[in-house]
């Protein structure tokens, strides 16, 4: 927040979030997370995780995969209407093994009062964009 705002930097939200998963800080994530929140990794095959239980659950095991795992942020584009578009970059090398995988993927995040209602991870970043758009699109739209 600036100069006083009571409106969130949601930019400023999604590079915390980065930061607080590349140091695997489940507490400091869960306290921006809803208390209804969802983190639908369904289009990237991984399946859809309801409240912050189910969430910190499907991290802490995606986390315990790997040997070292380091998140990049790419870009990070607030949409309007508390939506909000990035391009995460992973490097990561998996428990047990000597070779190393990257991966890029784009999180489209629903945010109310500060806290991120709704994580959708796609693996076509085109598809993510798109969506994330569509999305402050109809949200704009419901305010008006």
């Amino acid at each position: 927040m600036s100069d006083g705002s009571t409106t969130p930097d949601l930019v400023e939200l999604v590079r915390r979030t980065t930061d607080a998963a590349n140091r695997q800080d489940l507490d400091a994530l869960m306290s921006m997370c809803a208390p209804d929140g969802v983190y639908d990794t369904t289009p990237s095959g991984l399946g859809t995780y309801a409240g912050p239980a189910a969430i910190r659950a499907f991290l802490k095991e995606w986390w315990d995969a790997f040997d070292e795992l380091h998140a990049t942020l790419e870009e990070v584009l607030d949409l309007g209407s508390g939506v909000t578009f990035s391009v995460i970059r992973q490097d990561a090398r998996p428990t047990g093994s000597a070779s190393s995988v990257s991966t890029r993927e784009a999180h489209v995040a629903e945010w109310r009062a500060g806290l991120a209602v709704r994580v959708t991870v796609y693996t076509d970043l085109e598809q993510g964009r798109v969506a994330g758009v569509r999305l402050a699109e109809e949200r704009a739209l419901a305010d008006a």
